[in-house]
């Protein structure tokens, strides 16, 4: 029994199944493998370039914190910072986003973004609590670099502005710097972008940069000039102050225009070259390209005459002074006496409504020797009594004596007359001639005698005065005492008249008796009116006078 029950409770043969050889907690793994993966090849796929910007020093910049912009939007990140090979710099590796590489031309302009303050505004605030990016401008040149110089401060004129870049030269003392202002008619219009010296030629260059679309006004005969600061010229014909924009004060700056008379010629389109003048004047010089040259001979002083001092011609100016002794030989002849000064000066002929080409210069020359046998002189004037300033005057004298023409190296001369300050020196010296002259002792002693003349006549008059005054004093003593005598008797007249027995002081004293009665007769109508004003009018004057309580004792005297 035990053993039929013990074989029926055995249980069936076991199914033997194969076990899994890769477990389901796998794919946990190989899932984040994938996605890992996927992760990799889309930064890779879309990671951008990867560039090097050299910068002087690593200010403010920070490997995986600084941004790199442009127009405020961010387009790449600092990666790595390092030295160069020589120190000479520093090597900032930036990751570019992969929307910007194809925008990174070889010309790209990169700089650093932090406060700055300077004479032509402030900038950079926002970097106070961002802190310093780095800035990129898109070139316009079509190779691709992924190598760059960075910038020491912001470019002044983007890569693709729109505008006009030209050259300005200078020759004299004052300078430019960057961002200095070109003004056009109180407007800026452009700026300095560079400067380059040239040790050859010793002359400053600056490219300049015009915005659009005052490009358009820069024509062949367009000029430029200085008009920094405060500009203050004393010269023969006074004193001129003049002035740009508010920023020209404050710094440097230019304006250029078309002179007056001059045609507005052919619009530029390329960079070229243009001169800074030091003023309008000088620039304005330019439009006249011919003269014919003269040669004065001065006898006087040349001091005060400066080299492009005026030459006028009855007031109008027909050209300028060129050269002061300047002449070959002439370093010896002004050891002489008696040498005469050469002063070359030009006369134009655009100046006097004549063409400014070589017919004009012909009919100059003509018309000068004819003017000359007519009596046409030079001579040295004074333009300003404060700064003694001198200019050359052409004038026709009817005396002046004849003049053989001639010629000083290779210049026809022009005769002079001596100057103003000349002719008042020979004036004053003809005076102190004259006074030299008298005879100061006889002078001298007709002056004694004279004074004692005249003191003897003083005498005489001071004791007719004397007897004249006593006269006088007698005679006004008399008149106050019969004026005197005569006032005391119409006195005495008087208190006579109004003394107790005269008949003016009965009247008086009769007078005053009866107006006394007059005032007692009118006391009861005026104490009545006193106590009803209205009595007169509305009563037959029968009613009962009324008296104050006040003067009122007892009923009796109430009644009477």
């Amino acid at each position: 029994m035990s053993q039929e029950q013990s074989s029926s409770t055995l249980p069936e043969e076991a199914i033997v199944k194969p076990v899994r050889t890769v477990s389901k907690i796998w794919l946990v793994p190989i899932v984040a493998l994938l996605i890992g993966l996927w992760m990799i090849y889309y930064q890779w796929n879309n990671q951008g370039q990867l560039i090097t910007i050299q910068f002087k020093t690593a200010t403010g910049l920070e490997a995986g914190k600084t941004k790199i912009k442009t127009r405020d939007v961010d387009i790449g990140l600092v990666r790595n910072i390092e030295l160069s090979e020589d120190l000479s710099g520093v090597l900032v590796t930036v990751r570019m986003d992969k929307k910007v590489s194809p925008i990174l031309h070889a010309d790209n302009q990169f700089w650093i973004v932090s406060p700055r303050v300077s004479l032509s505004g402030i900038s950079g605030l926002g970097t106070i609590l961002s802190g310093p990016y780095i800035n990129m401008a898109p070139g316009i040149n079509q190779e691709m670099s992924d190598e760059f110089i960075a910038l020491d401060a912001p470019p002044v004129t983007p890569a693709g502005t729109p505008g006009l870049h030209v050259t300005l030269n200078s020759e004299s003392e004052f300078a430019y710097k960057k961002g200095d202002p070109v003004v056009y008619k109180g407007i800026k219009v452009g700026e300095f972008e560079d400067i380059h010296f040239n040790f050859e030629e010793r002359i400053v260059y600056y490219n300049t940069f015009i915005e659009a679309p005052y490009h358009k006004l820069i024509t062949s005969n367009t000029k430029f000039w200085d008009i920094s600061g405060v500009q203050m010229e004393l010269g023969a014909s006074g004193v001129k102050v003049s002035t740009g924009s508010l920023e020209t004060l404050l710094t440097n700056g230019v304006t250029f225009g078309i002179p007056e008379g001059m045609p507005l010629g052919e619009q530029i389109e390329e960079r070229s070259f243009f001169d800074i003048h030091p003023n309008y004047e000088s620039a304005s010089e330019e439009r006249f390209k011919y003269s014919a040259e003269y040669v004065i001979l001065v006898k006087d002083t040349t001091r005060g005459l400066q080299v492009g001092a005026p030459v006028e011609y009855r007031g109008v100016v027909v050209g300028k002074v060129l050269s002061i002794n300047s002449l070959e030989n002439t370093q010896e002849d002004l050891l002489k006496h008696h040498h005469d000064i050469p002063v070359v000066i030009n006369i134009q002929p655009g100046r006097i409504q004549q063409p400014d080409n070589p017919e004009g210069i012909a009919f100059i020359r003509k018309q000068t020797s004819l003017w000359i046998e007519q009596g046409l002189r030079a001579t040295l004037k004074t333009g300003n009594l404060l700064t003694g300033a001198l200019f050359v005057d052409l004038q026709h004298y009817s005396d002046a004596p004849s003049f053989v023409a001639q010629q000083r190296n290779g210049y026809d001369v022009i005769p002079t007359i001596t100057g103003e300050f000349s002719e008042i020196t020979s004036k004053v010296t003809a005076i102190l001639d004259n006074i030299n002259e008298i005879k100061l002792k006889d002078l001298s002693e007709n002056a004694n005698s004279m004074l004692s003349q005249i003191s003897q006549a003083a005498q005489s008059l001071q004791s007719t005065a004397t007897a004249v005054d006593n006269l006088l004093t007698s005679v006004q003593q008399d008149q106050i005492s019969s004026t005197l005598a005569e006032t005391l008797e119409n006195i005495s007249r008087l208190t006579q008249d109004y003394s107790a027995e005269s008949d003016t002081y009965k009247e008086l004293n009769h007078t005053m008796q009866a107006l006394q009665a007059i005032i007692q007769e009118l006391q009861p109508l005026l104490m009545q009116l006193n106590s009803k004003p209205n009595s007169l009018i509305f009563t037959n004057g029968n009613g009962t006078r009324l008296i104050p309580k006040a003067k009122q004792t007892n009923k009796n005297e109430a009644t009477k």
